[in-house]
């Protein structure tokens, strides 16, 4: 079975970006993966101005507006590191909130996809094509995460 998730009120709306489950990186606290996100597409930009107002919405589609705005340079290495940071982020959510963690466990060895009609990059695309990175992503995460609960314990350099 394909567990399919989207808008944070449906079931598993824990998956997605906007939850409001915040993560700490490298030493500052992001709301959201979706604020932490846009804001490292401007990381060393001449546009890095944008990061703090990032940072600072008040809601994580007030931050996506912020990141996509189209007339903003992002960084030069962006299509290289994206998933990466992506990963990054989910992971240290996952680490950091166990409720979530463990509805992450719960989905087995299913397939998840992120339901989105508009990205095909991300999401699977309104006529299911797409790549789904974001599910991947999780699916990732989670064979990471029950690796590391078969240790026992997750380490502090995770937390």
């Amino acid at each position: 079975m394909t567990i399919y998730f989207y808008k944070v009120w449906q079931p598993y709306g824990c998956f997605s970006n906007f939850s409001p489950h915040g993560i700490q990186i490298q030493g500052t606290y992001w709301p959201t993966v979706e604020h932490y996100y846009q804001a490292q597409k401007f990381v060393g930009s001449i546009d890095a101005v944008i990061i703090p107002l990032i940072h600072a919405a008040q809601t994580p589609e007030e931050a996506a507006a912020l990141g996509r705005c189209c007339t903003r340079q992002l960084r030069s290495d962006w299509d290289v590191v994206k998933t990466k940071v992506m990963r990054e982020a989910v992971l240290k959510k996952f680490l950091t909130h166990s409720k979530i963690r463990e509805i992450l466990l719960s989905t087995g060895n299913e397939n998840l996809v992120e339901n989105s009609a508009i990205d095909y990059f991300w999401g699977c695309g309104a006529d299911k094509t797409g790549q789904n990175h974001l599910g991947k992503t999780l699916m990732s995460v989670r064979a990471e995460i029950r690796s590391l609960v078969s240790l026992t314990a997750i380490p502090d350099r995770y937390l």
